[in-house]
């Protein structure tokens, strides 16, 4: 597996994310939470195939041309299990009556995604990159997991 990626890729896929995740709040749609869940897991388990990278690539890329710099994927799947983890709370909370949870749960997964896709500002990936670190393993190798 390619472990380096087109960051042009991930925020346009945090734009989406933001997109999707703002009509979770609106709607309180727990099954667009759990859509949106499911896309991270895709995501997670390979970035280069989840569903928005897909879009990115036919839709967008042909007419980018190649990316100037490429970012390591071990940080992108890190950051993809963490909103898994966000929007399968939030889709259990919308589905299982408790509103709030939902909403909550929704509320710091659409924030971390329009920190990406505003600003390139991927929380997830720092958070990764933060505890190899403290582990002791060498961020610099974060793309080797």
């Amino acid at each position: 597996m390619n472990s380096e990626l087109d960051p042009r890729g991930q925020r346009f896929a945090a734009a989406l994310t933001t997109v999707v995740i703002a009509l979770v709040l609106i709607t309180g749609s727990g099954r667009l939470a759990l859509a949106q869940a499911v896309v991270f897991a895709i995501t997670a388990y390979d970035p280069r195939r989840g569903p928005y990278a897909l879009i990115f690539r036919a839709l967008l890329l042909p007419r980018l041309g190649p990316p100037a710099e490429r970012e390591p994927a071990a940080p992108v799947r890190f950051a993809q299990l963490v909103g898994f983890t966000f929007l399968s709370v939030s889709a259990g909370g919308y589905l299982g009556g408790a509103e709030t949870l939902g909403l909550v749960a929704a509320a710091f997964g659409l924030l971390a995604a329009f920190l990406n896709a505003a600003f390139g500002l991927c929380l997830g990936c720092e958070a990764y990159l933060a505890i190899r670190r403290i582990s002791g393993r060498n961020a610099e190798n974060a793309g080797n997991v």
